[in-house]
């Protein structure tokens, strides 16, 4: 593909703000440029799943000193800088797995219990006398009656 050069000034907070973008998804100015040229060519074309999604929040400066930290602490150890954006995405998708097998299991445990309910819910009604465990009922009631005082008289007389 045959290329050619565009040369333009803007205003210097927006050239900061691409230069950090350009950091963060390891990208070049080329291709930053690039894609936003074509994006604003194909404004209607793009169908809208195909475009990322932004997903934006505030932490505090000690939690954001934390991961600062641990960004610089991985490229020593790993010699692969690591964008606070594949940190935060990579996070993110691990949790959801972690969630997706805790809900599973969840699923599994519920569906095991089910079966075994259905399963020894009817042979244990069957097996059951309603009037017998009523009875059993009355007899343990009336030997936790404590005597009173008229039958203790009563037993030394």
């Amino acid at each position: 593909m045959e290329t050619k050069g565009l040369t333009c000034k803007i205003p210097l907070d927006l050239h900061n703000q691409i230069s950090e973008e350009i950091r963060e998804t390891e990208s070049n100015m080329s291709k930053f440029i690039e894609m936003v040229i074509r994006e604003h060519y194909q404004k209607g074309e793009v169908n809208m799943t195909e475009k990322g999604k932004t997903l934006a929040f505030q932490v505090s400066g000690e939690l954001f000193q934390r991961i600062k930290e641990y960004l610089v602490l991985y490229e020593k150890t790993y010699h692969r800088r690591l964008t606070q954006k594949e940190f935060v995405i990579s996070l993110i998708e691990q949790a959801l797995e972690e969630a997706e097998e805790e809900f599973e299991a969840a699923r599994a445990a519920a569906h095991e219990s089910q079966q075994e309910q259905a399963e020894s819910g009817p042979e244990a009604a069957e097996c059951r006398d309603p009037d017998a465990d009523a009875s059993d009922e009355d007899n343990a009631q009336d030997s936790e009656v404590p005597p009173t005082e008229d039958d203790a008289e009563r037993d030394l007389a």
